[in-house]
């Protein structure tokens, strides 16, 4: 399910942020968010049906796949249409705090729904959430956009894309470290169930609460990076240190009690590698190019559970639970240490390559 869920995103993100330079994007949200409501209103009949089969899953994971390969360049990008330029490097941290935040959150109330109404009625109510999405995206008022003029279609664009973020360093390193952290250091669902049984002997209301622990973490940390953060490579290799840090406590911790503390750590800097990460690729993007760079972050980050979840799982498997949290750990420290060795390179590549800081 997994992999029907995330290959799209691997396989055809890029051709994703292309039909997002190419469109309309408050347009063609409206069309991807229908596709995944249709998708999830597909599995909540068939689960309160009774009908569902493996195969039936696997389709409907693999629709909200290729909609989230186009959906998500084109969500992040079109925030630059809806506030001004003074307020877009804190508007671009808020979108990406809200939307990792409630990755995390996100589970711990689809527990307590599923308690409440069971499955179906979670994925019934996850798909009416989705006419809220599209109520809002109709009822905007067009005239206060800023529209970006969609690009036209010429030979290799794609191409062009790629070229673009491996010469431009302050793309080309975040995105190098999303792909290291992405792979290796965002299996949470994978280890953490594992670490609640095996290590602490604890049952699904102890992996729930650390989930619950992971997302009061990235809300904390998300309201304080929106309120003051700096972007750039070194501000980025900072966060991802601290991020790399907490995981290796979390997998020290000797007790439930100090599991759960360094889960509210892990959750915060999660989130603030995250956002600053986001923040630091979009506004180093020319605009025309936005869709695509933003298609490959999110190539990074979701297209490689597939590979990491499984190799997450192994470590685990043969080591022991807590050796997955190690392994997260050590890979967000050999990321950090990727960005500070960068450094000198990108001062010395010349101007608009150089680390970037912003405040607000």
């Amino acid at each position: 399910m997994t992999a029907a869920q995330f290959l799209p995103v691997l396989l055809f993100g890029p051709y994703g942020g292309l039909i997002a330079d190419r469109t309309n994007r408050r347009h063609l949200l409206m069309v991807t968010q229908s596709g995944s409501g249709l998708a999830a209103l597909a599995l909540g009949v068939l689960d309160l049906t009774g009908t569902a089969r493996l195969w039936m899953v696997a389709v409907a994971a693999a629709l909200i796949g290729l909609c989230s390969a186009i959906d998500n360049p084109a969500r992040q990008s079109f925030v630059q249409e809806m506030v001004d330029s003074d307020y877009l490097p804190n508007a671009i941290t808020l979108n990406s705090v809200t939307v990792n935040a409630a990755r995390i959150v996100g589970p711990a109330i689809a527990g307590l729904v599923i308690l409440a109404i069971g499955t179906a009625g979670c994925f019934l109510f996850n798909a009416a959430s989705f006419g809220a999405v599209l109520v809002a995206l109709h009822r905007m008022d067009t005239t206060a956009l800023q529209e970006q003029p969609p690009v036209h279609r010429a030979p290799r664009q794609l191409r062009a894309g790629f070229a673009y973020v491996r010469h431009t360093s302050a793309l080309r390193i975040p995105l190098i470290m999303m792909v290291i952290i992405g792979t290796l250091s965002y299996e949470f669902p994978v280890v953490l169930p594992l670490v609640a049984k095996e290590t602490f002997g604890g049952s699904a209301a102890t992996y729930s609460m650390m989930t619950s622990a992971m997302g009061a973490g990235a809300v904390a940390g998300g309201l304080l990076v929106a309120r003051r953060r700096r972007i750039g490579v070194r501000s980025l290799g900072f966060i991802t240190s601290a991020f790399g840090a907490v995981l290796l406590l979390a997998a020290a911790a000797p007790n439930l009690e100090l599991e759960l503390a360094a889960l509210v750590l892990v959750g915060g800097t999660s989130v603030a590698f995250i956002s600053t990460g986001n923040a630091t690729v979009q506004l180093s993007a020319d605009p025309a190019l936005r869709g695509r760079v933003l298609a490959l972050w999110s190539v990074a980050f979701l297209g490689t559970t597939p590979f990491g979840g499984p190799i997450a799982g192994w470590i685990a498997q043969t080591f022991g639970a807590r050796s997955g949290l190690v392994l997260a750990g050590v890979a967000a420290l050999v990321a950090a240490v990727f960005a500070f060795a960068s450094l000198p390179r990108d001062r010395q590549s010349g101007p608009g390559t150089s680390d970037s800081e912003a405040f607000a």
